[in-house]
């Protein structure tokens, strides 16, 4: 065991009461959800199957399904929060005050637009949703249980809701019993939870960085050499992108052939990986006084020397969780690029039949059942045309988050979300007239490529519809309404997600959605055989399709006292377990859909 103290970026430690964590830790690890088709348990018993009798692959294949299902142990995700929560409201030490500053003034322009209470503070659902939208604009991370549309009560999938109720409620429990329920939560309160889950994402990191030196025989209390090191940060992006599923990491990590096959554009992975590496090299010797003072090198440590330590390693994981959104957004641009091509009209929807008769040709994209569409709230089927999916539904959708822990996913970053940033920025107040809106939403463009830099089209429909909801709340558009949110939908209909009503549409990943998560050939072939029959005329306008059949008058506001929750563009799939065999078993599945189709 090791008495070292996890505590790192914004944390002074003038003392040992957050020391000897690791020590007595229990880890926590779920299944990632996958990039798109396949869950890593899948991938598996793919690859298995290959080497065992069916029987023992579809054995081998059941008990991880029910191992995942029981995966969370209670008492040591409290013992990860109250050390997270310790370390981050005093526990000896205390806060960075310059870290706290940062993140008021990151928050402020969104606070200022969220409604208050008579004391001018937030109500616990509204905190939610401004520590979800942080996350989510800042890294593309979406803390689970801060969904803003969740109910406090809402059950959830299996054994990991824990994770949903816990986190969020064992944050504000700590702030509670430092101000008043009936008070609310100032943006100081708003501050320090950010900092606190910023601490557990970065604690629940280093407990994974630490079980992959162990597996390769590293002594934390070492140090390694460059090389060393990277081969290390290999393995620990197989593991943490492939979430629990350690047996298929272990085969990935001993046939490299396999790895590269299996994972597209894991060379990729491995230059972003050496890069930060290189990164913490290059700030040593530039200049050894600010790289000691921003943690990148310790006191007395020689910056031409190429030696790391575990919190050198466990500091460019940190940042490799940070940025690994910007890192993955072309993959996401890419998969938007596609389906953007099957939507000529620009309505934001793509017939089912277009959506798998690419994926029929494609490696590994587009299969999903449109069982599973539905669940992930991705499918309209209001209008005439039949099926569509719903281009940013899709994109922002759980099967489209690529790497998952046990208190964070990283999914696509969210377009929309730089949108409504502008909005707030503007308008700086909860709600706003509908002719300020307009003027500003005129002014932005929905940018989807640099060739097709186009404003929105608001045509009469659409204010007609902002008078409206204006009408029924006094004049002023509330900016954090469900009816702004679909409003924006039609504005910017590739852009922003159409916001269900709360509680009509329950997103799971492909491992929480069970074993019809993917389309069968004969299912996606019989759907795409009718593409050409499906096809319009480029001279059909929008209304003739009848493209806001999906508009529905029923608000939701995000405070408490008001309503249910905001179900807008923002909220990410909910999360639990999933599996990143990544594009791993896509690569799979391509293959066999290419085999038989021959």
């Amino acid at each position: 065991s090791r008495s070292r103290s996890l505590c790192s970026r914004y944390y002074h430690r003038p003392t040992l009461a957050c020391a000897s964590r690791a020590s007595n830790r229990t880890s926590l690890h779920i299944q990632t959800p996958t990039m798109q088709l396949l869950s890593s348990a899948a991938f598996v018993s793919a690859v298995v199957a290959a080497t065992m009798s069916p029987a023992a692959a579809s054995g081998g294949l059941s008990q991880r399904r029910s191992s995942m299902r029981g995966g969370i142990d209670a008492r040591a995700l409290d013992r990860e929060l109250n050390e997270a929560m310790g370390e981050a409201m005093g526990c000896g030490g205390q806060v960075d005050k310059q870290r706290l500053a940062h993140v008021e003034q990151t928050l402020a322009p969104m606070w200022r637009t969220l409604p208050k209470n008579a004391a001018g503070n937030l109500e616990r659902r509204s905190l939610r949703y401004l520590v979800h939208r942080h996350f989510s604009r800042e890294s593309a991370l979406h803390i689970r249980g801060f969904e803003p549309s969740r109910p406090s009560n809402a059950s959830g999938w299996g054994d990991a809701d824990i994770l949903s109720q816990r986190v969020p409620g064992f944050v504000e429990r700590v702030l509670e019993s430092q101000h008043k329920l009936e008070r609310g939560f100032t943006l100081g309160d708003a501050a320090s939870m950010v900092v606190a889950l910023e601490q557990l994402v970065f604690d629940s990191e280093g407990s994974l960085l630490e079980r992959v030196y162990g597996e390769r025989g590293v002594p934390v209390t070492g140090t390694l050499g460059q090389r060393d090191l990277e081969q290390l940060l290999e393995a620990y992006m197989v593991h943490w992108m492939l979430g629990d599923d350690e047996e298929g990491a272990r085969m990935l990590l001993a046939n490299s052939s396999l790895l590269e096959e299996a994972m597209p554009h894991w060379g990729q992975l491995v230059s972003f990986t050496h890069g930060q590496v290189r990164s913490m090299a290059h700030a040593r010797r530039a200049s050894p006084r600010s790289a000691r003072a921003e943690g990148f090198a310790r006191p007395g440590q020689n910056a031409l020397a190429a030696q790391y330590s575990f919190e050198d390693a466990h500091r460019i994981v940190g940042g490799i969780t940070t940025s690994f959104a910007s890192f993955w957004d072309s993959e996401c641009a890419s998969m938007k690029a596609q389906l953007v091509d099957m939507d000529p009209h620009r309505t934001g929807r793509v017939p089912l039949s277009r959506f798998y008769g690419t994926g029929l040709d494609a490696d590994w994209r587009f299969g999903e059942s449109e069982e599973y569409l539905r669940e992930l709230g991705a499918l309209d089927e209001t209008g005439w045309r039949g099926k569509q999916v719903i281009i940013p539904n899709y994109v922002q959708a759980a099967s489209n988050c690529i790497v998952a822990s046990a208190h964070y996913l990283v999914c696509c970053p969210s377009e929309c979300e730089a949108m409504l940033g502008e909005i707030e920025a503007q308008v700086g107040a909860p709600a706003a007239r509908p002719s300020e809106l307009l003027a500003i939403v005129g002014n932005m463009s929905s940018q989807t490529t640099l060739d097709d830099d186009l404003p929105p089209s608001v045509d009469a429909a659409l204010v007609s519809q902002l008078g409206q909801i204006a009408d029924a709340n006094g004049g002023e558009v509330p900016l954090h309404g469900r009816l702004f949110a679909q409003w924006l939908h039609y504005a910017f209909p590739r852009e922003c997600p159409f916001p269900h009503k709360s509680g009509a549409v329950v997103t799971a990943t492909p491992s929480e959605f069970g074993d019809r998560y993917i389309a069968s050939n004969e299912e996606m072939q019989r759907h795409a055989a009718a593409a050409n029959t499906s096809e319009l005329p480029q001279g059909l306008d929008k209304e003739e399709l009848q493209w806001m059949s999906q508009w529905s008058p029923d608000e939701e506001l995000i405070a408490d006292h008001v309503s249910g929750g905001l179900r807008a563009p923002w909220e990410r799939g909910c999360c639990a377990l999933g599996g990143v065999a990544l594009l791993a078993a896509a690569a799979l599945l391509g293959a066999a859909r290419r085999g038989g189709r021959k």
